[in-house]
């Protein structure tokens, strides 16, 4: 069955309300004679007078006026939603869900969505807080976050954040007990505080590199924790040496709450990116977002 088109009858609307073919085909954008005769085959097609033409004015006839009466507000109707829907595109709305590391989303995550979501209330995110190596589209994730070699390599990837280095700390009351180490394989004489994966349930392998040489050290200790503000705090009471973030410890290593061993085996690695499916046609929110976290910024 073939569609109706309803250009005619919006060309009615227009000249009936305007009083004037001249007034309607200028705010139309066509000729006068086009508009009159758009018109005059509504009418045949209808098989009704629907305007009384004047030398001076146009004016609906009674069919005329129903027709404008029952059929304009809808059409008005149309181009109030068709307005909703380019005011969404223009500011943007939308969920996005984030699978992202602790750290990530503490040090890259919150302070982008700080920056972002007041200056767009319609936008809402979404973050899952995970560790292990989540499977973004079988969690139904938009996007992930993690260490540069960590991303798949069919996945659009984004760097979010700068180098990231590791810190091995411990209080300064532990290591008064306990001579610091010089190389890493001396920590296997320490407590240390290890890191649970929840991927694969085993410890996090403590890894270092020097002069080309690299290292995984499988340290030892009392401790084992699945999140990273239990090791910081272990750390600071004197309890173990912590293997942490570098912009972490930052502060507790200015004011001398703790203090740094091994840094020159320390490397730095790739920082954080965001990645998302190759196939993904990203949204006008998540285009924004992604704007929000690119580094460097400018």
């Amino acid at each position: 069955m073939a569609q109706t088109n309803f250009n005619d009858i919006l060309a009615f609307v227009a000249v009936a309300r305007a009083g004037s073919f001249t007034r309607a085909a200028a705010k139309l954008g066509v000729s006068q004679s086009a508009l009159s005769q758009t018109v005059r085959a509504l009418e045949e097609r209808l098989g009704l007078r629907l305007l009384v033409r004047t030398t001076r004015s146009v004016s609906p006839t009674e069919a005329g006026e129903q027709l404008l009466r029952t059929v304009a507000p809808r059409f008005d109707e149309i181009e109030a939603e068709l307005a909703l829907l380019s005011e969404r595109r223009d500011k943007p709305a939308g969920n996005i869900r984030i699978s992202a590391g602790e750290h990530a989303a503490l040090t890259v995550l919150q302070p982008a969505i700080a920056r972002l979501l007041p200056h767009y209330p319609d936008i809402n995110i979404e973050v899952i807080v995970d560790n292990g190596m989540t499977d973004i589209v079988a969690a139904r994730c938009d996007a992930g976050v993690r260490l540069g070699e960590q991303v798949a390599k069919d996945m659009i990837a984004m760097p979010i954040g700068p180098d990231f280095r590791m810190a091995i700390v411990a209080s300064p009351a532990y290591f008064s007990r306990n001579p610091p180490p010089v190389t890493p394989q001396d920590l296997m004489a320490h407590n240390c505080i290890n890191m649970r994966l929840p991927t694969l349930g085993g410890l996090f392998a403590w890894e270092f590199s020097k002069d080309g040489q690299e290292l995984k050290v499988r340290v030892e200790g009392q401790m084992i924790y699945n999140n990273m503000a239990m090791r910081l705090h272990s750390a600071l009471d004197g309890l173990g040496v912590a293997c942490m973030a570098e912009d972490i410890v930052l502060p507790y290593l200015a004011d001398g709450r703790l203090v740094r061993v091994l840094d020159d085996w320390c490397p730095a690695y790739a920082g954080y990116k965001l990645y998302y499916p190759s196939r993904r046609h990203p949204s006008p929110a998540f285009t924004l977002l992604l704007d929000t976290l690119r580094y460097p910024r400018v």
